[in-house]
């Protein structure tokens, strides 16, 4: 009898009821929100579309092809760094047991805590012609600047090692969980058919973690093509450097607009790829029982041999940067107690904070949107919203400001007509519009950090809700953000801390004299002054950490 209650309780006819009482109006607020994520991309095509044929044959002829190559370059080694040293560490800390590898497995997410510019400060003080390194080699042996060779910092291959030590983790992260959740039953039966350990591993454990593997391989992809401070400060000459220079320093935006539609382009190759990956490419254990596969012991040079190839990029990637910034510093002649870096920490904190706010709230309309009306029309909206994700900032940036900029230049020309009153520029150069472009920028780590925790609510605690009387918005504050807590901190931290390291969208439209951290160090590293670049760098690590050490505690508990 009380399943049957349960039933007519609970019906399809009761979920329609309630959402007229606010169902409606998540609609309303969902599809506003997924609109204004495909707002910045729709502008950048209309803006290229009007830019002439002119602009676009002149960068076909001049920049176009070298943009192409270098960023085609940078995502390639990217692409396989980040695969070789992210799927391997996964492989060893998870399948095999050697010294220190409980502390290695944790360790080796702490590089997600650093900005990938930040890291190219500090190893171009340690390798660059002037630098820590070259400087002791040219005293030890006596050789002048042209009597020996050293590999050059300011490349796309130094980029590209940036973006790897910095983006590994993405791999590391989503390969380890396809790894823990292996069953040791195929890997086994192909060690009973004869094959050695590294054969096993290429040829059964590979290819059932390619889905996850090839998620975080892509995931550090989108962050190379968007990467701005890196490639700048290297000068490497890429599609995110070159909208940039076509938007500032040869204030052509029809040209910026249409290189950043061929990055917006390649962005949403990109996402359709993983998308298609991860729906199509799937693997699971056909047996009755889930067993996990037993760690190997290692001893002799294969473990000192893991222990190497597990450390180094926690060395590389973190500890050495931290002390190189931290001995930099000292010499930096920056006060981060004076006034003028209390106003950039706190500018910085403030955008933050209100970005962190307003994408949570948004990723809750639409989370929100989707567990009351389940189906294609709620998805297209997720889907279009966390689009955002792959897009570059700078692409964000010129999608915002085209249309924006269009609608003050208007609403003054009518004042002026009407009243002859200047309205002057409104929207544009306004901390709320910057904030709007982190908030299309980091929707979707919002969106998942909320999916994520809704996953795990039943549907009958809605239905209970209901049955008491609750409508949407009452479930809602009632019952879904009290438990949700959790998701929601996670969420905020996210975004907070991906807000104070962007720097392509902060650079084009931060207000005028208004200033962040990350803008402070790009400034300070632009002029060459990287012992004054080391302080508000190792303030937005300090902060970059937080989400870090959330993320190592559940590696540790994920055994």
């Amino acid at each position: 009898m009380t399943a049957a209650n349960d039933s007519i309780d609970y019906s399809p006819k009761g979920r329609r009821r309630g959402g007229k009482s606010g169902g409606g109006l998540f609609a309303v607020l969902a599809w506003a929100v997924a609109l204004s994520c495909v707002l910045p991309m729709l502008a950048v095509a209309l803006a290229a579309a009007f830019g002439g044929t002119e602009t676009i044959s002149h960068l076909a002829s001049t920049v176009l092809p070298g943009y192409s190559l270098t960023t085609l370059a940078l995502v390639t080694l990217v692409a396989l760094g980040t695969f070789a040293i992210g799927t391997g560490a996964a492989w060893l800390v998870t399948m095999t047991r050697f010294p220190g590898v409980r502390f290695l497995e944790v360790a080796l997410v702490l590089p997600l805590a650093f900005p990938a510019y930040v890291l190219a400060y500090a190893y171009t003080h340690i390798l660059d012609h002037p630098g820590i390194v070259q400087s002791a080699l040219r005293e030890v042996t006596g050789w002048g600047p042209r009597d020996y060779w050293f590999p050059e910092i300011r490349s796309t291959a130094g980029a590209a090692a940036m973006l790897v030590l910095v983006l590994y983790p993405y791999v590391y992260l989503l390969a380890r969980a396809a790894f823990l959740q292996q069953s040791s039953g195929a890997f086994l039966a192909a060690r009973a058919l004869g094959k050695n350990a590294w054969a096993a591993f290429w040829m059964v454990s590979l290819p059932m973690a390619r889905p996850a593997i090839a998620s975080g391989v892509l995931l550090a992809v989108m962050e190379t093509i968007a990467d701005f401070g890196t490639v700048s400060y290297f000068g490497v000459q890429t599609f995110a450097t070159g909208i940039y220079t076509s938007w500032f320093s040869l204030g052509d935006r029809g040209g910026a607009a249409q290189l950043a539609l061929c990055l917006l382009g390649f962005a949403l190759t990109l996402a359709v790829v993983e998308r298609s990956t991860r729906g199509r490419a799937k693997y699971h254990h056909a047996g009755k029982h889930h067993n996990q596969m037993p760690p190997a012991e290692l001893g002799g040079i294969k473990s000192a041999v893991a222990v190497f190839f597990c450390a180094v990029p926690v060395i590389l990637g973190f500890l050495l940067p931290v002390a190189v910034l931290f001995l930099m510093s000292f010499d930096s002649e920056q006060n981060l107690f004076s006034r003028r870096y209390i106003d950039f920490t706190t500018n910085s904190i403030t955008l933050a904070a209100a970005a962190a706010v307003l994408t949570v709230a948004a990723a809750v309309c639409l989370g929100f949107y989707q567990r009351l009306r389940p189906g294609r029309v709620s998805s297209v909206a997720a889907y279009l919203a966390r689009l955002g994700y792959a897009v570059p900032g700078g692409v964000i940036a010129v999608g915002l400001i085209v249309p924006f900029a269009a609608f003050d230049n208007a609403l003054d020309a009518w004042m002026r007509e009407m009243f002859g009153i200047r309205t002057g520029l409104l929207v544009t150069g306004s901390i709320w519009l910057l904030v709007a472009a982190y908030g299309v920028r980091f929707m979707a780590a919002a969106l998942g950090a909320y999916e994520g925790g809704q996953a795990t609510m039943h549907a009958n605690m809605d239905a209970a809700a209901r049955s008491l009387g609750q409508g949407p918005l009452g479930m809602l504050r009632r019952v879904h953000l009290p438990i949700l807590t959790p998701s929601l901190l996670t969420a905020l931290l996210i975004v907070f801390v991906d807000v104070m390291k962007e720097l392509p969208a902060t650079l084009i439209m931060r207000p005028f004299n208004f200033d962040t951290l990350a803008v402070q160090a790009h400034r300070l590293a632009a002029d060459e002054r990287l012992e004054g670049a080391a302080v508000p760098s190792l303030v937005i690590m300090a902060v970059g950490l937080l989400p870090v050490i959330l993320i190592c505690r559940q590696v540790g508990r994920q055994r």
